[in-house]
């Protein structure tokens, strides 16, 4: 097949480029893409699938980039490969400073905007499986954003190879390049049609030899607490606190075993993440997570629950809790035709690795595109410690999962 070494150049200058590009998505925003940064990124994708030639090129209103490589052999299966390029707005990605330790050999790693911040085995411990390997991370005050341009470089890299390398044997490639997917709007309704393959995989995942076919349920959950305003000099017997009516709810949904900090393996969480308002009125968000449907809707169960008790022990409050479905766990669709899943298995093992399947503790374009119809299991990037000033990734994780996704369309056609 090929030498995975020879991506190793490519892939870093693409991903450096492509993390310095600020493309944060915003869950406040009514607008698709949420942010209007995005279309700097895809803008950036479309000008370089010109160039290297790939077809069908559409920048689709919704936001998603679209584009082709066209088959050389009509008979096999067209296959996508999808990545986002959104990065999480929970941690600052503005002024992203790609930083590249070329030959990583074990030691501390420094941040020059953060001389507090340290990354070595201890902290990641993966990373002590990487030394030798070229390791990018950012400079310390930011998140490095290869959640998910790490997905996106790979799928570059592998459409440009495919694109200039004559005498290869392969179906029809999809590319899909979403906006918002970590907000939980990367899929819209349109994109599976758009699409147009038989099955796909998201390039999102963690280190080399995983992939996911398994993910969190996942709905998403606002809470409104209204109190009973008036000036605090003459509150007795009027004043209702919203803000206190919030901390009741919160602090009885802040139990061990349910929370994200005290949670692991298969066990589903309810994560306060945010919160917006004032003593008259504030705004609680949350995410609610697990595996099973069942646990999903006990826990959905359970805030609502902790709503109406506040609002019963607080007279005057109003408290009202809005649920929105989100995406579901892929492996109701995926277990009943698991050609995707063994062909990415076959792949990886003829690459020398042993495949490791785990349920993954998120989710990705993938599981909404499943529940869609559009079979879509989860590859890896060799991204780690993702959302934080710690991000960073090996430059030769992604060479491996470039020449993956290179096999899976080579055994597809065959």
């Amino acid at each position: 097949m090929t030498n995975p070494d020879q991506f190793n150049t490519s892939l870093q200058e693409r991903l450096m480029a492509y993390c310095a590009i600020d493309s944060q998505s915003d869950e406040h925003s009514p607008t698709s893409p949420s942010t209007a940064i995005q279309f700097d990124m895809q803008r950036h994708l479309m000008a370089e699938l010109e160039k290297i030639g790939a077809s069908d090129i559409q920048l689709t209103d919704y936001g998603a980039l679209l584009a082709t490589v066209p088959a050389t052999d009509d008979s096999a299966p067209t296959i996508g490969f999808c990545a986002h390029v959104d990065t999480a707005p929970q941690f600052n990605a503005t002024g992203v400073k790609p930083r590249l330790h070329p030959a990583y050999d074990g030691s501390d790693i420094t941040y020059p905007d953060n001389p507090d911040l340290i990354l070595n085995p201890q902290t990641s411990a993966y990373l002590g499986e990487r030394v030798g390997d070229d390791i990018i991370t950012a400079s310390g005050l930011t998140l490095l954003g290869a959640d998910d341009k790490a997905g996106v470089a790979i799928i570059m890299t592998m459409a440009e190879y495919l694109l200039k390398t004559p005498g290869l044997t392969h179906g029809k490639v999809r590319l899909a390049f979403t906006p918002d997917e970590e907000i939980g709007r990367g899929v819209d309704e349109q994109l599976p049609a758009d699409f147009g393959v038989d099955f796909a995989y998201t390039l999102d995942g963690a280190k080399r030899g995983t992939m996911e076919f398994e993910t969190f349920s996942a709905d998403g959950a606002i809470v409104t607490v209204t109190g009973v305003s008036t000036h605090p000099g003459y509150a007795k017997d009027k004043l209702v606190n919203a803000l206190h009516v919030a901390a009741a709810i919160t602090s009885a949904l802040d139990v061990d075993g349910t929370t994200p900090e005290t949670t692991s393996g298969k066990e589903g969480f309810t994560h306060i993440y945010a919160q917006d308002g004032g003593s008259s009125e504030t705004t609680l968000r949350f995410i609610i997570r697990a595996f099973e449907m069942a646990d999903l809707e006990a826990q959905t169960a359970r805030l609502k629950t902790a709503c109406a008790k506040a609002e019963a022990d607080f007279p005057g409050a109003k408290v009202t809790c809005e649920i929105s479905k989100q995406y579901r766990n892929m492996r109701y669709w995926l277990e009943k035709d698991m050609t995707p899943v063994e062909l990415a298995q076959d792949a990886m093992r003829a690459l020398g690795m042993d495949p490791e399947c785990a349920a993954i503790r998120g989710g990705t374009d993938g599981s909404r595109l499943t529940e869609m119809g559009v079979p879509c299991p989860n590859l890896f990037t060799g991204m780690m410690e993702i959302h934080g000033p710690l991000e960073w990734i090996s430059v030769q994780d992604m060479a491996l999962a470039t020449q993956t996704v290179l096999t899976i369309v080579d055994r597809a056609a065959r």
